[in-house]
């Protein structure tokens, strides 16, 4: 299991002042049973795929749109290249415009009226209609684990994988699990001893804030938390206390555009940190623009993640990413949600392939669903750390889990740090948190 703490989920609900996303209804296993598979066209015909964005959600217009822009690099190669046993990968792309009731459409207008074979790369603020595609048994295939619809429903399988017994409802008794490497990794790799955590007045934030501040407690460093208002928020007083406490590190709670004035601040007060530490969701390659008025700060900015950094050039699945995506005319704007679309594109391909060169020869909802089924981790030729799906009874209360580093510096991008992210692992509690 690759289940993280959930960072972009808290983040976006602090944008909207929501709190998490919402899945649908949760319906029991037994109503997920005894359902058709619609296969997909046969005799040559097209491969119907579906990729649900929330593309003009109230978040922003490029929030969400990364793993849906890598996947469709993905196709596209495949397709310039002769498709998957001669057959073309027919994209369908719905834009549920962030909301449960365009969610809701878009799996109606996909699922139900195009029968696409499966669902890749999905990326939605409020995945409302989880339920009704676990319900008609369509394999979901490399979707982002906004909410906790991918640790609720069976046939979804979320992009970092999951141990959750998926049942209709979250994680173990609505409780899901996150470990503590990355406190674990600073604490060891950088000598970190003192953390600040920074969050909003706000339920979405301070809870997640709190979070934050309980697994690092579990790691043994000193917090100091920080709260600002979010109407007015005061970001140069709590970037003086960061820099009066000493902190080591700084975590937070709060938007991207909430971090890149507490980093302005953080350079008005002179305030040095090993690290000012964000997640994958902001991997991305507009870091100098983003924060063009802190340069300081810009230079200590730290990602971690489940995936191989796409400035990694030295690795040939990286390599035919980027060239894939200069092909899509956005070799100029990488970022790691990207690469993991592509991840999730290469998955739904590669279980295509073992339907089509099986006795049948068809590729169906069922035969996907049973590739992604079969009990082997998978990497996405090493862009991925080796996903599971498990349905373990209980949650595990330790695990031995991987993480991917990286750090921003002005004129390299994103540099790898930690080593190769299969080595870079530690064996870490497991905390519950509510979704």
């Amino acid at each position: 299991m690759r289940r993280r703490v959930p960072a972009a989920e808290v983040l976006l609900a602090v944008a909207l002042l929501v709190g998490s996303a919402a899945c649908g209804s949760r319906l029991p296993e037994s109503d997920f049973e005894g359902r058709g598979t619609a296969p997909a066209p046969v005799g040559g015909a097209p491969l119907r795929v579906g990729i649900i964005t929330s593309a003009t959600s109230p978040v922003g217009g490029s929030a969400f749109t990364g793993p849906r822009d890598g996947a469709r690099a993905y196709f596209d190669r495949i397709n310039a290249r002769g498709g998957i046993g001669g057959r073309k990968v027919d994209v369908r792309t719905c834009d549920d415009g962030g909301s449960g009731v365009g969610n809701n459409d878009c799996v109606h207008k996909l699922v139900e009226e195009q029968q696409v074979v499966a669902l890749v790369a999905t990326a939605s603020l409020d995945y409302a209609g989880a339920s009704r595609v676990s319900h008609a048994r369509v394999p979901d295939i490399g979707g982002q684990p906004i909410g906790s619809a991918y640790d609720t429903y069976p046939h979804l399988y979320g992009i970092y994988g999951s141990l959750a017994p998926r049942n209709g409802k979250p994680g173990w008794g609505g409780k899901l699990y996150g470990g503590t490497e990355v406190y674990r990794y600073f604490k060891r790799e950088q000598g970190a001893r003192t953390a600040a955590v920074v969050s909003y007045n706000q339920a979405a934030s301070a809870a997640y804030a709190r979070l934050v501040t309980r697994g690092l407690k579990a790691e043994g460093y000193r917090v100091v938390t920080e709260q600002v208002d979010f109407a007015l928020p005061n970001f140069r007083a709590a970037a003086a206390d960061v820099k009066e406490q000493g902190a080591d590190l700084v975590f937070d709670a709060m938007d991207t555009h909430g971090n890149a004035q507490l980093c302005e601040a953080m350079d008005d007060v002179g305030a040095k940190v090993t690290a000012k530490v964000t997640n994958v969701q902001n991997w991305t390659s507009s870091v100098a623009e983003d924060y063009k008025d802190a340069p300081r700060c810009r230079n200590a900015l730290w990602a971690t993640g489940s995936s191989r950094n796409y400035e990694d050039t030295g690795h040939p699945a990286v390599r035919e990413f980027r060239a894939g995506m200069k092909a899509a005319g956005k070799g100029d704007a990488l970022s790691q949600w990207q690469l993991e679309g592509w991840a999730a594109a290469m998955w739904f391909t590669d279980a295509a392939k073992s339907c089509a060169g099986g006795a049948g020869g068809d590729v169906t909802r069922a035969c996907v669903d049973h590739f992604m089924n079969r009990g082997r981790p998978y990497s996405a030729r090493g862009l991925l750390l080796p996903v599971d799906f498990e349905h373990l009874a209980e949650p595990p209360r330790t695990r031995r889990t991987c993480l991917s580093v990286a750090r921003w510096q002005d004129g390299k991008g994103w540099v790898t740090r930690g080593g190769d992210m299969n080595d870079n692992c530690f064996d870490v509690p497991q905390l519950s948190y509510q979704p």
